[in-house]
């Protein structure tokens, strides 16, 4: 099944390079990681990694909406922090965004991330 680039998602900041915001195929919603750029500015927003982890939500959420979706569709997530000592803030702003059955996710230490932010979030989510 050929893959469908969802590009358009209001409220969503700009791709920064050559990829779409999310891609479906068949069932699934792959979207590219969000970093917390917020989308009025193009710029990222100060603050400590909570804050950005709450922006980077706000980005996802706009993709998905643009894919009519919502996080309550959300099977997988992978997050990248690039200091493992973030991991409770992240997680205690991540801990509000989702109901259980809670998705499964990934959460993994990085070099660096764009731009030098602290959290970058991908999510693939389940179209029923």
């Amino acid at each position: 099944m050929p893959r469908q680039a969802i590009t358009e998602a209001p409220g969503s900041p700009a791709a920064v390079g050559p990829y779409s915001k999310a891609v479906r195929t068949g069932n699934l919603l792959y979207l590219s990681g969000q970093t917390p750029i917020d989308p009025a500015t193009g710029k990222l927003i100060e603050g400590d990694v909570g804050r950005q982890t709450e922006q980077v939500f706000k980005n996802l959420e706009a993709v998905l909406k643009g894919a009519g979706l919502s996080l309550d569709q959300v099977i997988k997530a992978n997050v990248y922090l690039t200091d493992m000592a973030d991991f409770a803030a992240m997680n205690a702003v991540y801990a509000g965004m989702f109901q259980p059955p809670y998705p499964a996710r990934t959460t993994v230490a990085v070099a660096a991330l764009p731009l030098g932010c602290k959290v970058e979030i991908e999510v693939v989510a389940e179209i029923p």
